[in-house]
């Protein structure tokens, strides 16, 4: 009997989305939403009045169901209420908790953020609207202006920066930079912890403390006899047993994994690279890559852009039959006037022959796709009108559009990745690969940021000293404001290093620069890379030039010179000579050319050492080995200048 009360209980449901979906594209408005990418996928704006009916759109929806996916991208079996049960309880929280409710920190908390924190193993209990601190060092959690009421997971990436006055402590001494209440300074006084005014300690999640300056661990507090007592009278929060005890790290490298964190920039100019790179560390060194709900963003990200390839494979053919159209003219006007109109009329159903369905579809496409100003479509708009871009594809006269795509040198080289998929990729069941988000242009947020950890190599491979360096933590910034280039730098003022990325590919590649002039990206890279260094708030910073498409490169100076940037006219390689790993390839010439050049650009700026590495944004291990040789430098820095 419950199995049959399930199954009507589905069957409602699905037909009250039908219903819900045929409103929306048969209502009076007839106006789908658009998603936006500066907010969170969540706002919605007005799109245009459609030209066409929905009715096998609907009808094609009502015949594909989308899947229910679980938490973290498990699938879960429809017919599985339990497992349903369970997905809705664990998301119900998040749904109740809108995006600017929650505080820590003095900032709003974004939506990964919020996920991370209510899915981390300890999280804060009871959490509703308000403000919060948060002492990502010790776990400490509490109101604001208030003695701290939880003890969560520490090393959360989220919140802003700690301040001093975070619970209106008023006893001058401070833990991780807060200024304690005085509950807390007679708990610490009563474990005999001595606390002077103007004490500074610093408290790591397992409980070890030292004093500011010091180079020693004094001891663990938790660990304390009398702790446990002290703190329930003191209503103060106490962690578990396994909280502080588990673990087979030492005591000084649980103390420096859990206080280093060494920031590094990552900047570059569009199509850079840069977006390929930071998710490749979110793959390598994070162990849940993305929540379900960037899952769904991205996934939503890649249908719509799409939409803007299909834009822009129609208008280089529209721009292409329109100059043969003018050639004729001019050709026809020389010999006979009378089939002048004739043949414009011709030439006119050449560029929009797809039917008169398809028809509507299309120039609805090349009206709206260029106005939109973030070029994000709803879910349900996707779901809609997904068997007409099905139905585009396979139209013969736009497969023969999209064999001409190598004529257009606006589109991108991710555009061939995706549309040949594009069936497939607007299914219902069509679920990102890991290679679909590295190629997917652009990121669900305006600035990426994550907190990592290198992996230690097996212990016969380094000694016991290296481990510490391997223990430091460390935190990537990408930031991504309009043309990547205008986000303001004086944010990023501690930051370590400052990795910037340049494609080698875009030696004879052609873009608008801010005067509207069309220039070579190499010089535009060029002009970007002087501002980027000569910014004051880099002065003395250590930079990392990764020159990115290395493979590509390999391929691309084979068939067109190098030469072709003017910046690089003076490239002319000696042909090699020998057999095997002797010869040096033309490839390999060209980089270590385009490397010496920017050195020679940053010497003459700073009067400093660039250091330079080539990487394949879409190898795994070429990007870690990239990342780690940033480790590396900043290690060596870090050694020059105490020797120094």
């Amino acid at each position: 009997m419950s199995t049959i009360y399930d199954n009507w209980e589905r069957l409602v449901a699905a037909t009250l989305r039908r219903e819900h979906l045929w409103q929306l594209f048969h209502g009076p408005s007839r106006t789908p939403s658009i998603s936006s990418i500066a907010s969170d996928f969540s706002s919605s704006s007005q799109l245009l009045d459609f030209p066409f009916e929905f009715s096998s759109s609907s009808s094609w929806y009502q015949q594909n169901t989308v899947p229910e996916i679980g938490v973290y991208g498990q699938r879960y079996n429809a017919n599985d209420s339990e497992a349903k049960l369970r997905k809705d309880e664990k998301s119900q929280k998040i749904k109740e908790l809108a995006l600017g409710d929650i505080f820590v920190n003095g900032k709003p908390l974004s939506s990964r953020e919020l996920n991370l924190l209510l899915r981390c193993p300890c999280p804060p209990k009871k959490l509703g609207p308000g403000n919060y601190w948060y002492d990502k060092g010790a776990g400490f959690w509490g109101k604001e202006g208030q003695k701290p009421s939880q003890i969560i997971s520490a090393q959360l990436g989220l919140g802003g920066r700690l301040e001093q006055d975070a619970s209106k402590g008023n006893t001058l001494v401070y833990v991780n930079n807060r200024e304690i209440t005085k509950g807390e300074l007679h708990v610490l006084q009563l474990a005999g912890v001595r606390c002077y005014p103007r004490t500074c300690l610093w408290l790591t999640a397992d409980g070890f403390y030292q004093e500011e300056g010091a180079n020693y661990i004094k001891g663990n507090i938790w660990r304390k006899v009398g702790m446990k007592l002290l703190c329930s009278i003191f209503s103060l929060p106490f962690p578990s047993k396994s909280y502080y005890t588990s673990g087979e790290l030492s005591v000084s490298d649980r103390f420096e994994e859990r206080t280093v964190l060494q920031k590094i920039l990552l900047v570059g100019c569009s199509g850079s690279g840069t977006s390929t790179i930071f998710k490749q560390a979110v793959f390598l060194y994070v162990d849940i890559p993305f929540l379900e709900d960037e899952l769904e963003q991205i996934k939503q990200l890649i249908q719509s852009n799409i939409y803007g390839y299909i834009r822009i494979l129609l208008e280089g053919h529209k721009q292409i039959e329109e100059a043969n159209l003018n050639e004729s003219r001019e050709i026809q006007s020389a010999n006979e006037h009378g089939l002048t109109e004739f043949n414009d009329a011709g030439c006119k159903e050449s560029i929009y022959s797809f039917g008169p369905r398809l028809e509507a579809f299309v120039d609805w496409i090349l009206q709206f796709t260029e106005s939109s100003s973030s070029g994000v479509f709803s879910t349900s708009f996707i779901q809609a009108t997904a068997p007409l871009i099905e139905e585009l594809w396979r139209n013969p006269t736009f497969q023969e559009i999209f064999m001409r795509r190598s004529e257009l040198q606006r589109l991108h080289s991710a555009a061939d990745y995706f549309l040949e998929r594009t069936v497939h990729i607007f299914k219902p069941e069509y679920e990102p690969s890991n290679m679909d988000i590295l190629c997917a242009e652009r990121l669900p947020s305006s600035l990426s940021c994550m907190d990592f950890s290198f992996a230690p190599p097996r212990d016969d491979e380094f000694d016991t000293c290296g481990q510490q360096d391997f223990a430091a933590r460390y935190q990537l910034i990408r930031p991504d404001g309009p043309g990547d280039n205008e986000m303001p730098f004086d944010m990023f003022g501690d930051v370590r290093i400052i990795i910037f990325c340049v494609s080698l590919c875009d030696y004879d590649q052609f873009v608008i620069n801010d005067s509207r002039n069309s220039v070579n990206k190499m010089i535009y890279n060029r002009h970007w890379f002087e501002c980027t260094v000569a910014n004051p708030v880099f002065d003395q910073k250590v930079f990392l030039l990764l020159l990115t498409k290395y493979d590509l490169f390999e391929e691309k100076i084979k068939r067109i010179p190098l030469n072709q940037c003017d910046w690089f006219a003076d490239f002319r390689p000696v042909p090699g000579r020998g057999t095997g790993m002797t010869v040096e390839s033309l490839g390999e010439k060209g980089f270590q050319h385009i490397a010496v050049k920017f050195k020679t650009l940053y010497r003459d700026l700073t009067g400093g050492k660039l250091y330079v590495a080539k990487v394949n944004c879409l190898n795994q291990h070429s990007v870690d080995v990239a990342l780690g040789y940033a480790r590396e430098i900043l290690k060596w820095e870090e050694d020059m200048s105490e020797y120094a």
